[in-house]
């Protein structure tokens, strides 16, 4: 039996001759698109308490990390090299501590109208917010973790509807 090989598939940021390139993207069309992120922080089970009850030196740990986030996504273009600036409609930073694994869940969602997708900015608000409750606690927890940072859903766009699974 024959094995067929998948197409590479080429690497949209490199030109022809490997060097570096910003995708031209003018003759896209305009569609909706969202792109939904997930990490996680995890710390010692005193220093959530400490988050949870707002008694952290710098001021309420995780409304700041929420500003973070957002700001973060809009500022993704200033971050990733040969990221699109883009006119974000809507970011959206939600935080949920858990008590039982003494962590915090991030997710972060990113919409607007446009010619290329929200990816980048949903993943970069999900690390934002997660080194800015790093930065509020770390004078009490400098072992905290940060990890698990993925895509999960994605539409719109030319490749279509993401999901993770």
């Amino acid at each position: 039996m024959t094995r067929k090989t998948a197409p590479k598939k080429k690497l949209t940021h490199l030109d022809d001759k490997g060097a570096a390139r910003m995708v031209d993207v003018s003759e896209k069309p305009v569609t909706s698109r969202s792109a939904t992120a997930k990490g996680r922080i995890s710390m010692k089970a005193s220093t959530l308490k400490l988050i949870l009850d707002d008694k952290l030196k710098k001021g309420n740990a995780l409304e700041v990390a929420r500003l973070a986030g957002i700001m973060a996504a809009k500022r993704t273009a200033d971050l990733i090299p040969l990221c699109h600036p883009l006119a974000i409609s809507k970011v959206e930073v939600e935080l949920r501590p858990d008590r039982k694994t003494s962590s915090v869940e991030v997710e972060a969602t990113v919409k607007l109208s446009g010619r290329t997708g929200v990816e980048m900015e949903a993943l970069t608000a999900v690390s934002v917010a997660c080194l800015t409750l790093y930065d509020m606690a770390k004078a009490v927890d400098r072992g905290m973790t940060i990890g698990d940072i993925r895509l999960v859903e994605k539409s719109g766009g030319k490749s279509g509807d993401y999901k993770a699974s």
